[in-house]
């Protein structure tokens, strides 16, 4: 294949892409593949000679939307949303075909400065002062572990790095149990441990109890322990608990420990500023980190993670060997010293294109729908005879149950998903299985978000 072919080919891929998406909603949700069947369909080891295109296109067609999973279908109401909007999907094929690595200034001047600009329109967007700058990552769990890791290093003064953990004092670090298990796993990764992550009860707002945090800050310096640093949340992945940002942040502070707020559905809900009272004192945050492939219509993958002060996450995850320097240019900027990875993608491509395609007023426009779809989803829902709405919606996120057994829930979860009308998760909350739903598909309108009381309706009653 030739960039000839390739042309010809990319016009073809972008019909099928037209097609794909037009015909969505009449596809089920959920892929309905059994474990190994698409493995099935090919061949054990990799040919020796070329094939051609034609083939490859038509085992394509047959053989992977078929087994896919839509994230892209109006009613997919699952985890949350990884938006791919139609003005990001085609930044993304054009960072493609320049398949540039924007590891340094000197390698990607356009991606480099673009990002920087970028950071800076999301930052005015979400109503933060203009003392944060930040990066991109690829995901929100890259973002908290280079987060927690510039939180170990600052504890330890930076000695970690250089003399690894083993003879230096035991790092603890506080969330409550409504944040994300990527914090766990961050704290596993970084050395710090399971058993460090101290999980803070939570009141009757499913927030942390600060009262209860600063205890344990306390406890824990008594016993000789190091406390490093506070994750907290905004918009937790069960059922979209925030904590109370800025009491948080002031005895994490009262402390000397840094905070990262992880908000990373929540987030983009403050560009609507009507809702940033969820987040209130977030001026303070060392550290946060909100997706735009969540709910702003960006293509996986991009978090943003704003810093109040980036020297010191320079200091934990920086390194600038010689041959990674740009000759005659100290002072550049350059954000593989800022994150984990040294290879960067141009993320940046597809937020400018996003926010210029659709402003922040049509993005404001989808948010405000889907919450207020997503409350009239759940009061539809409440008046199903038999179903208990378990947490009333946080945004657009609300969970739900059946009155009788976890087992019953489980078996309703598992024919909605069967059904293939739309698409739905479980978590726990105090205990029960409870079902997910959550608005936010970037293209799902009233009627799609509707489906779901029909569907639950018609598959409790035949239940019975």
């Amino acid at each position: 294949m030739d960039y000839q072919d390739l042309n010809i080919w990319s016009k073809r891929a972008a019909d099928w892409a037209r097609d794909y998406h037009l015909n969505l909603r009449n596809q089920p949700v959920r892929a309905q593949t059994k474990i190994g069947d698409t493995a099935a369909k090919l061949p054990p080891i990799a040919p020796e000679n070329p094939e051609p295109m034609e083939q490859i296109f038509a085992d394509f067609e047959a053989m992977v939307p078929g087994a896919t999973t839509h994230w892209q279908h109006p009613r997919f109401f699952a985890y949350f949303p990884a938006n791919a909007s139609p003005a990001s999907m085609l930044a993304e094929q054009l960072a493609n075909a320049i398949a540039g690595q924007a590891m340094l200034w000197e390698t990607a001047p356009a991606a480099n400065e673009i990002e920087a600009v970028m950071i800076n329109w999301l930052r005015d967007a979400l109503g933060l002062p203009d003392t944060f700058t930040g990066t991109i990552h690829d995901s929100a769990t890259t973002t908290t572990l280079s987060a927690i890791l510039t939180m170990r290093e600052r504890a330890l003064a930076w000695r970690g790095n250089k003399q690894g953990l083993s003879a230096l004092p035991r790092i603890r670090l506080y969330a409550s149990g409504e944040t994300h298990s990527s914090i766990d796993k961050s704290a596993r990764i970084a050395g710090i441990g399971q058993e460090n992550l101290v999980k803070i009860p939570t009141d009757n707002t499913h927030a942390m109890r600060i009262d209860a945090l600063e205890a344990a800050i306390l406890a824990d310096r008594q016993a000789g322990y190091m406390p490093a640093g506070v994750i907290a949340c905004v918009g937790g992945t069960s059922i979209g608990a925030s904590d109370n940002i800025k009491e948080t942040i002031e005895i994490a502070h009262k402390h000397g420990l840094t905070v990262h707020v992880d908000a990373a559905w929540a987030g983009s809900a403050m560009i609507c500023p009507e809702f940033r009272h969820l987040w209130a004192g977030i001026e303070n945050a060392d550290s946060i980190v909100f997706n735009p492939h969540k709910w702003l219509g960006a293509q996986f993958d991009c978090a943003i993670q704003f810093l109040r002060n980036p020297k010191d996450q320079i200091n934990t995850l920086g390194s600038r060997p010689t041959y990674l320097t740009t000759l005659d240019q100290d002072d550049v900027v350059n954000y593989n010293e800022w994150t984990v990875p040294l290879g960067r993608r141009f993320r940046a491509l597809k937020l400018w294109f996003t926010l210029r395609a659709y402003g922040l007023s049509g993005l404001r426009q989808r948010i405000r729908n889907h919450v207020a779809w997503a409350q009239m989803a759940c009061d539809a829902i409440a008046k199903i005879p038999g179903v208990q709405i378990t947490t009333p919606p946080a945004l657009s996120l609300f969970t739900f149950r059946l009155n009788e057994s976890d087992a019953q829930t489980e078996t309703l979860l598992r024919r909605i998903n069967k059904d293939g009308r739309i698409y739905l998760t479980q978590t726990r909350h105090k205990g029960a299985f409870v079902i997910r739903m959550q608005v936010g598909q970037f293209d799902c309108t009233l009627d799609d978000v509707m489906m779901a009381p029909k569907v639950i309706a018609e598959l409790v009653k035949t239940a019975k």
